[in-house]
């Protein structure tokens, strides 16, 4: 049998609805013309998270936003975060914006370079010329499109940016709307940016929680995420050797991290928690980093010859829920100087189907009553199995 990771219970963040605060938002419209949006990308004022999704347009996609400014047709907005003065974070818009960036330099990134230039570009130093003509990151960026419906070429196909003539200059006047947002109040950081978001509909799919949060709460802790969503211990646990494109897997991990904090803040809401634990872990030290990985990678040690359907309850969907109690009583036995090495993993199996673990695991499994109780739960169950072990 075959795994597939599911959505059981990485889409566990069934918060009943909350009542939301009234917020102070000042949201600012600016129209950016082609030029201040190139300069800005150079200058590093504007930004692309390092943990966002590759730049994924290909040339013809690419092609026709272009053509559309070149002929001044109206193109979606995008939507800055004001993290502080003249620093933005894109937090949709990524592909428009870095395609007039490309078309500009005439420069297109070649698919397997894209995470490299990812980097280079959140650096703030920009593309340097001689990074801009390694063919092995670039071929040159020549408008490809389609051909009229009588069969004659587009006019604008196969030009660059240099060779636009007398449209070079309109392109570089036409603008697209920028709506820079900053939260005034309440004072708790920015909230109300995760609501907005949580409801911005963006290219006909629905930004998820994780998405959202990772534009948000960005640090190098949320960078490490992605490190250790690559381990492959982790991939074999989850049955796949590739990361969830919208980010679920790292939601496990965020999840079992925040709950391994401590569960005293908790108050019925899996995404308020978790969004403090990211904002508190904006300023977590390199130290502090590197403890988490480090627990990380123990864990995953620890349970190496686990049976691989050990967090697969009836074989057929991952639980998080179980992942995410057995992370924490693991991490707290350890602390407690118990050898994890000890525990019969075939009993955590049984342990995840039986009625004590189920009991808070069901319908409101996000509630106060029903987290604590699932991590409690399976704490005391670990303990007693290796007090058992070790009478």
């Amino acid at each position: 049998m075959s795994k597939e990771l599911s959505v059981e219970a990485i889409e566990v963040e069934d918060d009943e609805q909350e009542q939301i605060s009234e917020y102070d938002i000042v949201s600012s419209p600016n129209d950016f013309n082609t030029l201040t949006i190139n300069s800005f990308i150079d200058q590093g004022a504007i930004q692309t998270p390092g943990f966002q999704r590759n730049y994924v347009w290909d040339v013809k996609r690419a092609s026709k936003l272009i053509e559309s400014l070149i002929l001044g047709l109206p193109v979606p907005q995008v939507f800055l975060y004001e993290e502080n003065r003249n620093k933005f974070l894109v937090i949709d818009g990524q592909q428009r914006l870095l395609t007039v960036h490309f078309f500009m330099k005439g420069r297109f990134p070649r698919k397997e370079k894209r995470s490299e230039l990812r980097k280079v570009l959140n650096s703030g130093e920009g593309l340097t010329p001689d990074l801009l003509a390694d063919d092995e990151f670039f071929t040159p960026f020549k408008l490809q499109l389609p051909k009229l419906p009588n069969g004659t070429p587009n006019r604008f196909s196969r030009l660059t940016y240099e060779t636009l003539g007398d449209y070079q200059n309109q392109f570089n006047l036409r603008t697209i709307r920028n709506v820079i947002v900053k939260q005034v109040n309440p004072k708790d950081g920015d909230s109300s940016i995760f609501e907005m978001f949580n409801r911005l509909n963006t290219g006909g799919v629905n930004l998820n929680t994780q998405e959202i949060r990772a534009s948000l709460y960005h640090s190098k802790f949320f960078e490490n995420l992605f490190s250790l969503n690559e381990n492959k211990e982790w991939r074999s646990i989850l049955g796949t050797t590739d990361p969830d494109f919208r980010m679920r897997d790292i939601e496990i991990i965020l999840r079992a991290l925040s709950l391994n904090e401590g569960t005293d803040s908790y108050s019925g809401s899996m995404t308020s928690f978790i969004n403090s634990f990211c904002k508190e872990a904006q300023g977590f030290p390199e130290e502090q980093v590197a403890q988490v990985t480090e627990g990380w990678e123990w864990f995953l040690g620890t349970i190496h010859d686990w049976d691989e359907w050990t967090f697969w309850p009836g074989r057929k969907k991952f639980s998080a829920l179980l992942f995410e109690s057995v992370y924490c009583a693991a991490q707290r036995l350890r602390a407690e100087g118990y050898d994890l090495k000890l525990l019969d993993h075939t009993k955590v199996s049984a342990f995840g189907r039986s009625e004590g673990f189920s009991v808070f695991s069901q319908e409101g499994s996000t509630k106060t009553a029903n987290v604590k109780g699932r991590l409690t739960a399976t704490y005391n169950f670990m303990r007693g199995a290796l007090e058992e072990v070790s009478q």
